[in-house]
């Protein structure tokens, strides 16, 4: 579900107290991961290259529930390669849902902004930069990538595929307390709590790849989740 840009009056720009010096933006990404030894390192090699070219502060949270593949032991060693200001691992014992895997990472955050993405490499971390370079330009509140406008386009990729977004942190937490949904289908509830709470949504096109190493972890149960969670979030919004 493509999100749109917000309409209405513009917004004044969140300004530091006058004699402060303002705050130099510091971006978390919260990257939950199942089963992505392969993908992993590949990842958070590209998320530091584009993040380190555009001197962007930022530091990668994994949130693995318990891969048995391991993918802890990987990045436990990313942790060492990088520093432990730069990746931070905090995992959990089992699979329990994306949706608390995002509100798991948060507590982690030290950034002001949060970066939700996969870590199965659907989204290139190149398209990050052009995400800030939007926010700044229309002080948006939620950046969303998106396939439906300009140069935006999908190979290997269905529907099911989550989307990679940018969020102040306080609007993230705010949405946080108001979704229900847990699993798949809550990225997309908040961007319909977004809309309801008249946040600000801006769009960056951008190219969809399927999964490069391994197989979906949506199974057919997860699939019927998602489809009723769906039904769910359109008969309460």
């Amino acid at each position: 579900m493509a999100s749109e840009e917000a309409s209405g009056s513009p917004r004044r720009s969140r300004r530091e107290p006058e004699g402060r010096a303002p705050r130099q933006d510091k971006y978390s990404v919260l990257l939950p991961t199942y089963n992505e030894r392969e993908n992993l390192p590949l990842i958070v090699w590209l998320l530091v290259k584009s993040f380190s070219e555009s001197g962007i502060d930022y530091e990668i949270i994994i949130i693995d529930d318990g891969s048995p593949d391991g993918t802890r032991d990987v990045a436990e060693q990313l942790e060492k390669i990088y520093g432990s200001d730069k990746i931070l691992l905090r995992p959990r014992e089992k699979k329990l849902g994306l949706g608390t895997a995002y509100i798991h990472g948060m507590k982690h955050a030290t950034g002001n902004y949060i970066i939700i993405m996969d870590a199965d490499l659907s989204h290139h971390p190149k398209f990050i930069p052009e995400f800030i370079r939007k926010q700044k330009e229309g002080n948006f509140d939620i950046v969303s990538g998106t396939r439906y406008k300009g140069n935006g386009g999908v190979y290997g990729w269905d529907l099911k595929r989550k989307i990679i977004r940018l969020y102040r942190k306080e609007v993230l937490q705010k949405l946080i307390e108001k979704c229900v949904s847990k699993g798949y289908v809550f990225q997309m509830e908040m961007i319909v709590r977004a809309r309801q709470l008249k946040y600000t949504i801006g769009e960056v096109p951008i190219s969809f790849v399927d999964r490069v190493y391994g197989e979906s972890k949506l199974g057919g149960n997860e699939i019927v989740s998602f489809l009723k969670g769906l039904l769910t979030l359109f008969a309460t919004t």
